[in-house]
């Protein structure tokens, strides 16, 4: 009984062969890179969609716990210079005495350094008029020209663009700086009864495009005497 004869493959099919899975192995290489760059940018997206709705919700905490006092620079509890928000606020750090918790000056103002960032200031508790005041300073000082010190007590938030607020006064709205706006340190109220907050996001970032947030003073629609 003859063997049968037994071919195996030639060079030139092992060659095509292997160009077919080069081929293949390549294709398949381009479609996963592509979903990975794909949920990468979707995770990018959503991550600074999560920054950028926290850092509004402490905005309107802020702006909710505005504190106006008797007398003095910071009696308005508001102060907009046209390029640092500075605002006077109850502290919400419990005391374990029960005691007073104090104040806090805090402030917003878009950083320009190698990459322009909207950032948030906040002073330490403060309980007395002296340290208050100097606060108060401090965060004019550190929306201008911020040493190392106030920069320890900053939080970078999200790239910015550029930012624009208005007041609503007097059932319309306009700049701060304006008359119309009631300028800084000649308030008739206090507190306005609604700040709008424009950003604009750079269009490099993962969100981009302008963000438009309106505010409400809580007792804006509480009668008055």
């Amino acid at each position: 009984m003859r063997a049968g004869t037994v071919r195996g493959f030639t060079l030139v099919e092992v060659l095509v062969a292997l160009v077919g899975l080069a081929l293949m192995a390549g294709l398949s290489w381009r479609g996963l890179d592509s979903m990975m760059r794909t949920r990468d940018a979707s995770q990018q997206r959503v991550d600074a969609i999560a920054v950028l709705q926290t850092a509004l919700a402490q905005w309107r905490t802020d702006l909710d716990a505005a504190t106006p006092l008797p007398g003095g620079l910071e009696a308005q509890g508001i102060d907009w210079d046209g390029r640092v928000l500075r605002i006077v606020r109850r502290s919400t750090q419990p005391q374990a005495d029960g005691s007073d918790a104090g104040l806090w000056v805090v402030g917003w103002t878009l950083r320009n350094d190698i990459s322009p960032q909207w950032v948030r200031w906040q002073s330490q508790p403060v309980r007395d008029r002296a340290s208050l005041l100097q606060a108060w300073q401090d965060a004019a000082q550190w929306g201008q020209n911020a040493g190392t010190a106030l920069r320890a007590q900053e939080t970078p938030l999200f790239p910015l663009s550029r930012w624009q607020l208005f007041y609503f006064r007097s059932d319309s709205w306009s700049n701060p700086l304006s008359s119309t706006g009631a300028p800084s340190g000649s308030n008739t109220e206090p507190i306005p009864d609604g700040i709008r907050l424009v950003l604009v996001l750079p269009p490099t970032a993962p969100i981009r495009g302008e963000v438009t947030l309106d505010w409400v003073r809580p007792t804006f629609s509480a009668p008055r005497s």
